[in-house]
């Protein structure tokens, strides 16, 4: 809302007015701080809370925790409210049939801005900040969802963060400084973006190892550098193949970016054996593999000498 006026009258926000026109539905407000106004939603708003948040469920992220309240939600449908004498799976069918029919196109949901990219990399969307691989002074478009944050450049999505719900806060992703910091290696250690990664499990112990035998085989500033160039490797072929390549080098003692490009392509590099062909009719053309038998016979019945001239 824009604003909160006396009693229900509200100031709509021009995006929630487009959002109810494209549904084809009109808004009722309560009275602010009135939630008995609204005692059915209020009712089963908490007995989905003390049903199915209770306790507070693990989820990886938020298409995860998604998912979990999808499926509560396909449980609930066998629940009876009262003494009615449908269950909610079933009175949502009958109900359905009195709706109008849904827009044939969605409506997008997200805030949109343009703001430009500072000299940190980052972009200011709302009230927190978001890396983007993008030089300094690029104007972007960032969509702000209700999950999470896109930034896009010339019609294609550069970056995609987690939202945010702090104030002032940088949300950072390693992977748009690694260019940068393969020129200045030596700031990775000390790096936000790095320690940002830790938190989120993106910086598997593996990674710590590897990056310890880089130094010791080719210097600090070297071996951090092979490092970067490794992650960088992570951009083509994926953060999980990554992984495992790096781990399959600790295994079998290589300590070199070189050898982590080998066993990233190494899958494409292997060659099939072909299938035999039927040779048919051509068969009668067979002939024997050539032998040395004669030659051998002539070594054993004369001198080498003669054999020579």
């Amino acid at each position: 809302m824009q604003r909160i006026l006396r009693g229900s009258q509200r100031e709509e926000t021009a995006r929630f007015l487009a959002f109810r026109s494209h549904w084809s539905y009109e808004a009722e407000f309560c009275n602010p701080a009135r939630g008995n106004e609204k005692g059915g939603v209020e009712g089963e708003g908490g007995f989905f809370r003390r049903n199915h948040l209770v306790p507070v469920p693990v989820a990886r992220d938020y298409a995860h925790l998604n998912e979990l309240l999808r499926e509560a939600s396909q449980r609930d449908e066998n629940r009876v409210v009262g003494e009615r004498s449908l269950n909610v799976g079933a009175a949502m069918a009958l109900e359905r049939e009195h709706l109008s029919p849904l827009a044939k196109e969605g409506f997008d949901l997200a805030a949109v801005r343009f703001p430009v990219v500072n000299s940190s990399g980052c972009v200011k969307a709302l009230t927190n900040f978001y890396s983007v691989p993008l030089a300094a002074g690029t104007e972007v478009e960032a969509k702000i969802h209700a999950a999470y944050v896109e930034i896009w450049h010339q019609g294609k999505c550069v970056a995609r963060h987690e939202r945010c719900f702090g104030r002032q806060q940088k949300v950072l992703d390693l992977d748009h400084y690694l260019e940068t910091l393969e020129r200045k290696p030596g700031a990775l250690a000390g790096a936000t973006a790095l320690e940002q990664w830790r938190a989120q499990g993106r910086w598997p112990a593996s990674y710590d190892r590897y990056w310890e035998v880089l130094k010791q085989r080719e210097g600090k500033q070297a071996g951090t550098r092979a490092m970067i160039e490794v992650l960088l490797l992570g951009q083509q072929y994926g953060a999980a193949r990554l992984r495992q390549a790096i781990e399959k080098a600790l295994e079998v003692g290589c300590s070199d970016a070189a050898a982590v490009r080998y066993l990233l392509t190494a899958d494409a590099l292997k060659k099939t054996k072909p299938d035999a062909v039927e040779l048919g009719a051509l068969i009668s053309y067979d002939r024997p593999q050539p032998t040395m038998a004669g030659y051998d016979q002539l070594l054993l019945n004369a001198p080498v000498a003669e054999v020579i001239q």
